[in-house]
């Protein structure tokens, strides 16, 4: 840590600076970054700080703090816009506006190298191969608009492997959400139409595709096909009730992105609305955090962080103008490889699409100060009942969920003032113990995770919760107190005499008799959330761990077996039923596998054999 003693001359340093574009940085005493700004002149901007007629609170607070400063010079304001970013991200100074949010959007992913394509839930990198259809808010609207579809055009969301190995139709055939490709019941040309239909639709073309079904229904009962006139009427039907669903469209396919901002009680909701070919996807919400900011500083700063890492739409519509909108703008067509409008002077649908979004900033921020004050009242009322110092800002979790002792996993959840932190969640997957021993996993999970706290590398919490009597208790006081970890408050979750909601007695550590609360106690209710989500957190991991398992080949987990040699006995004994059924002298003669690697093979197949 660097301690800067000397007293900042900002007269000196303002002198000193050229009238060029760059990114300066305001330190404290401790040498840490207060606040990151750009400039296209920072001889003006930076001097702008210390004149004496600068009486804005947020330039009063940091000149206050500041003890040095240190500047870059860029080329240009676009190499400026992208260092502050960088620093931003990097730093997060708390004077700056740092979006905490980061939010990885899901979206439809269309596999085209296949010849039935495959549509699918998608979320990660965009670098696969194939079509990609959003960002949608969240998960909920992905697969809904995946139902509506598979309902329309009836397109195979399975996995190829699963598509290539099978013999008869599967369910999805006879709920009439799938062709079956994969069985032949629909030729390629048949299902490439209904594949070009389904993206007409997500590129918001449905007026094209709408004439095209009327056409083909009609060509079908001229031909007295009334099967298929009457298949193609209920999706013309179906398509024209999706579209009546569809409440925000422009007629066109027009792609953008509308923000609006909310302010109230020193903080800020970003409402962010996503419209493609015409249609709205939906909307979500972010808080970022914004000390001292005005709403065209929020704007400003919530484009370029969140832009600046995603590819950016044709046009992004926001409330007000703010400052560098044409550098940002520029910046991010570049990035995107297409031209980006940032615009606030729009009408008609437009203008209805930004007042909406100002409608939802306002209410989400309405919401999460009632939510606050009503987890800050829960707090307040855990501190009594427990005689605790002050009323916690962090509360931590911990649940173990197995399925007869095999695939155990550990659950972390984090609740503080705001509610659930899922940035913070955490699951452990449970290895080297006896299975079924709880206690076990409970010490593993927490040496791993308090390891951690201990070493200064995350928050540490103010109570720690454990879903457990005394036994699940005694075992992380035993962690925490070999780690050396201090200050935490330690309380034990069990359930009452008939295991129901509302009996819980709760244990806090060094009392033998537990505490029982109410069971309309705030924060008996607000124990009862936070140890309900690590439950419903660590089922979701231990299933999907299971599910893995019990997905993969048991010649997957045969040491020493590729998948080469994998295919070759799969090939030579016609199937796992085949190879079970074979012995050491009878895998020895397939090429390339000797003796000790069918050795291996058998005593795989056959453990205690």
């Amino acid at each position: 840590m660097t301690v800067l003693t000397e007293q900042f001359d900002a007269k000196s340093f303002v002198d000193s600076l050229p009238a060029r574009p760059g990114v300066y940085r305001m330190l404290g005493v401790e040498g840490e970054i207060l606040y990151v700004g750009k400039a296209r002149n920072l001889k003006s901007r930076v001097g702008s700080y210390f004149q004496a007629s600068n009486v804005q609170p947020k330039v009063q607070a940091l000149v206050a703090r500041t003890a040095h400063m240190e500047v870059t010079i860029t080329n240009s304001d676009t190499e400026a816009l992208l260092l502050e970013f960088n620093l931003i991200k990097k730093h997060r100074p708390r004077f700056n506006v740092v979006l905490r949010d980061d939010k990885s959007f899901p979206f439809l992913h269309l596999e085209t190298g296949h010849e039935f394509p495959r549509l699918s839930f998608y979320r990660g990198s965009r670098k696969e191969p194939g079509r990609f259809f959003g960002p949608y808010p969240s998960a909920g609207a992905v697969r809904e608009a995946l139902q509506q579809l598979q309902k329309l055009f009836r397109l195979r969301n399975c996995e190829d492997s699963y598509f290539a190995n099978r013999s008869r139709p599967c369910l999805q055939y006879q709920i009439q959400r799938c062709t079956a490709p994969c069985v032949g019941l629909i030729s390629k040309e048949a299902y490439a139409r209904d594949a070009g239909a389904a993206i007409k639709v997500l590129e918001g073309r449905d007026d094209e595709v709408q004439q095209e079904l009327g056409r083909r229904m009609e060509a079908a009962a001229e031909k007295l096909e009334f099967e298929d006139a009457a298949r193609l009427r209920d999706q013309l039907a179906n398509l024209k009730t999706i579209q009546s669903q569809q409440i925000v469209t422009s007629g066109n396919d027009h792609d953008a992105d509308v923000i609006a901002v909310a302010a109230g009680s020193g903080e800020y909701c970003v409402a962010l609305m996503f419209v493609r070919g015409g249609r709205s996807l939906g909307s979500t919400t972010f808080f970022p955090r914004a000390p001292f900011a005005e709403i065209p500083e929020v704007l400003a700063q919530f484009v370029g962080q969140y832009y600046l890492d995603r590819e950016s739409p044709a046009e992004i519509l926001v409330e007000q103008d703010f400052e560098d909108m044409e550098v940002l703008e520029a910046t991010l067509a570049e990035r995107s490889l297409h031209k980006v409008r940032i615009t606030s002077s729009v009408r008609g649908i437009r203008a209805r699409w930004l007042e909406m979004m100002r409608n939802n900033a306002n209410e989400a921020l309405k919401m999460r100060g009632l939510a606050r004050a009503s987890i800050e009242s829960s707090l307040d009322e855990l501190r009594e009942a427990f005689n605790l110092d002050e009323a916690p800002s962090r509360i931590e979790c911990f649940d173990i969920s197995h399925t007869g002792g095999t695939d155990t996993v550990a659950s972390c959840v984090v609740f503080g003032v705001e509610g659930p932190l899922k940035s913070d969640y955490r699951r452990f997957n449970i290895a080297g113990i006896q299975p079924g021993d709880d206690y076990a996993a409970m010490y593993q999970a927490l040496t791993r995770r308090y390891k951690r706290i201990r070493d200064g590398e995350i928050t540490a919490p103010d109570v720690l919760l454990i879903d457990g009597g005394k036994g699940q208790l005694a075992e992380a006081a035993k962690v925490i107190d070999e780690l050396g970890v201090k200050g935490i408050t330690l309380i034990g979750v069990a359930k009452g005499a008939d295991r129901r909601p509302g009996q819980e007695q709760l244990f806090l550590l060094g009392q033998d008799t537990p505490t029982i609360l109410p069971p309309d106690s705030s924060a008996l209710h607000l124990i009862q959330r936070v140890r309900d989500e690590a439950h419903r957190f660590a089922i979701a991991g231990h299933r999907r761990r299971r599910a893995k398992r019990h997905n993969q080949s048991i010649l997957e987990t045969i040491p020493g077996l590729g998948p080469v040699k994998r295919r070759e006995l799969l090939k030579f004994f016609g199937g796992l039923q085949g190879i079970l059924r074979a012995g050491i002298d009878d895998f020895v003669q397939i090429r390339g596998l000797g003796r000790e690697l069918a050795q291996v093979i058998y005593e795989h197949l056959h453990p205690g054999q």
